[in-house]
């Protein structure tokens, strides 16, 4: 249906792949992944017809329809519903057909054109258009608003929408998840699995890929690999293949240095020169192996913060909307340091202006907030990116946003903190204005870092960010000692870092006392709009002063767990550290020409190395042991 032979890709001089041969059968579902500037926007202009292969062929079996999502949304004095509706191209020429020819007062083809309306189910059309747009978060009322009256996310949405309703053989999806909140997150999942055509899906959210595709094509290092599988399955697969390439790399590179020091050797000497020349060339004929490049280049941490407050900030019986309108009311909330909190709900059903609210931007309608003398708020949302300054580089922002300590440090110390957010060599000098939003998002992530907030406040942080950096992310908030307010759609990332859940519908915001796929099951359920009930919502609301007693008791009770779940985590590093190494010398051992004389050196260094390695593996599997049961009895309150 879809394939490429032997494809070559450039962008200037640089070639973005290079003898890519793949192809995607009728119905196969495939996540297309790799590091930002691989390739992935420019093989999907290449599938479209925009771009042309440099070498190599691409195609499309004929009489195949190809859908992808527009990437600009013209402003339209029509409805949303309208714009969605011209998705489907052949009922569109159909309806232009009809319009002719009752203009015409041809009866004749009109009957025919209603024949052909009613054989493409056209009188259903807009119903199933506007299920569509409910199922990405239009309410009844948005669906007839001009396409103009939104914003870019919402037009986003609507490109999506308009995708959808495409009559598609293959479908091109380029970062769908972007700007959908969860349940539009979980909604597209089903869509997509019951969608019977060809899809190939850039995705930077693991447990969509999980749950949408059975292969992954992955852009790395210049070439294009196919994988079996999902996500979870690519990331097993990759690992093990860059073990094995990586030992490889080192069995050829010993092979090359043997070589290089022959011809050094002899070149001089008449007798060897011949042999010295075709050593040289059995070098230039050698198909180097690359090095793996399995890192992340992303590496940073929260430093702990300065204080740490008990309570950081108090909601009593508080109430938050936005012009002067009551979203969500008498909300009993109290952060302590060591609290992760995610936030669940519908579109619209008030996490965004409940998070404004804790951040101290908006002041409660009814009720109170009180905030400690010492919080320091890292509060992320996109409308940040927007206040960059666009001809101010990722240093200048640090020194004149970023916290006191790095603001003052050096510039080596600076730019050491700013590459561990990707921005690395000359990129920390360079404006921001052409910076792609996963660069923006870094480095308003960077700033938030830099001030040691003891409570951040992340809404949907992850937009634009591609897996390494969200896992990186992840990693960062696991030790990070302060309190966590999340609102996302990236359930990894959530359920990474939450230790808890509130649901925000019907006008309330209550603990949630389910995990999320009980959430997705209560979304499917159609009770996303009402009010949260029993089992969703928590036990019923108690005194003020004992549900304050209850979370300091929660909160001290995680802190004596913090300790413990990093001891846990430190020893599975560790072994998973050591397992690699062991896995690369037992690979080299099982070289025969190892065992040779002319080895035997080698042979003891490396089977010395594997003894002190299995010694090691013994002692880090007993601390882990430990760890895990004293973890384990702490949870339990033994």
């Amino acid at each position: 249906m879809l394939s490429l032979r032997d494809v070559t890709l450039r962008r200037g001089p640089r070639a973005l792949f290079e003898h890519a041969t793949l192809t995607l059968h009728a119905g196969e579902k495939a996540g297309l992944v790799g590091a930002n500037g691989t390739g992935k926007s420019s093989l999907f202009a290449l599938l479209r017809g925009e771009l042309g292969a440099d070498a190599g062929e691409v195609a499309v079996q004929s009489g195949y329809v190809l859908a992808a999502v527009a990437q600009e949304v013209a402003p339209d004095p029509r409805a949303a519903v309208e714009f969605v509706l011209d998705g489907d191209r052949e009922l569109r020429a159909v309806e232009a057909a009809l319009a002719a020819a009752e203009a015409a007062h041809d009866g004749l083809a009109v009957g025919t054109l209603h024949a052909r309306l009613e054989a493409l189910d056209g009188y259903a059309a807009r119903s199933r258009a506007a299920r569509l747009l409910a199922g990405l978060g239009f309410d009844a009322a948005a669906i007839e608003r001009p396409v103009a009256t939104y914003s870019g996310g919402w037009q986003r949405r609507l490109a999506l929408a308009q995708a959808l309703m495409a009559r598609s053989d293959i479908l091109l999806l380029d970062e769908p998840t972007n700007h959908l909140d969860l349940d539009a997150v979980l909604w597209l999942e089903q869509w997509l699995r019951a969608y019977p055509g060809t899809l190939l899906v850039i995705a930077h959210d693991r447990e969509f890929l999980d749950r949408v595709v059975s292969r992954i094509v992955s852009l790395e290092q210049g070439r294009v690999v196919s994988y079996a599988g999902n996500y979870s399955d690519f990331e097993a697969q990759r690992a093990e293949r860059l073990a094995q390439q990586q030992s490889a790399y080192a069995r050829q590179q010993r092979e090359i240095r043997h070589v290089l020091d022959f011809v050094t050797r002899f070149k001089a000497k008449a007798s060897k020169a011949r042999q010295a020349q075709s050593r040289l060339k059995q070098l230039e004929r050698l198909e180097r192996i690359a090095p793996a490049h399995a890192d992340s280049p992303f590496e940073f941490e929260f430093a702990t913060p300065a204080r740490l407050p008990r309570p950081l900030v108090t909601l009593e019986r508080a109430s938050t909307g936005y012009d002067g309108r009551e979203v969500v009311a008498g909300v009993e909330m109290s952060l302590a340091p060591g609290d992760r909190v995610g936030l669940l709900g519908r579109n619209g059903a008030g996490k965004s202006t409940l998070t404004r609210l804790l951040a101290g931007l908006a002041a409660p309608l009814a009720g109170r907030r009180t905030a400690a003398q010492d919080l320091v708020i890292g509060y992320f949302a996109q409308h940040q990116l927007e206040q960059l300054e666009p001809d101010a580089s990722p240093l200048a922002h640090l020194r004149r946003h970023g916290g006191t300590a790095l603001a003052q440090a050096t510039e080596q110390e600076q730019r050491s903190f700013l590459g561990g957010f990707g921005f690395a060599g000359d990129r920390v000098f360079e404006p921001v204005a052409p910076f792609s939003g996963g660069e923006k998002a870094r480095l308003v992530l960077a700033l938030i870092v830099s001030r040691r907030p003891n409570l951040l406040l992340l809404d949907e942080p992850t937009n634009h960010l591609d897996l390494e950096m969200r896992h990186a992310l992840a990693m960062a908030l696991q030790d990070y000692a302060g309190a966590i307010v999340l609102v996302s759609h990236d359930r990894y990332l959530l359920r990474m870092v939450a230790d808890s859940l509130w649901l925000v519908a019907g006008g309330r915001a209550v603990p949630y006392d389910g995990d999320l796929d009980d959430y997705a099951a209560w979304l499917q359920a159609g009770a996303g709009e009402e009010a949260p009930t029993a089992p969703a919502a928590a036990a019923p609301a108690r005194g003020a002063a004992a549900d304050k007693e209850r979370k300091r008791r929660e909160a001290e009770h995680r802190q004596r767990l913090a300790p413990l779940k990093s001891a846990v985590e430190k020893s599975e590093r560790e072994l998973g550290t050591l397992a690699a190494e062991l896995a690369a010398i037992e690979a080299r051992l099982a070289d025969p020409a190892l065992h040779l004389p002319a080895a035997r050196a080698e042979l003891v260094e490396l089977l010395a190395r594997q003894g002190v390695l299995k010694r090691r593996v013994v002692e880090v599997e007993e601390a882990w042991l430990e760890a895990s049961e004293a973890l384990e009895a702490a949870r339990a309150g033994v």
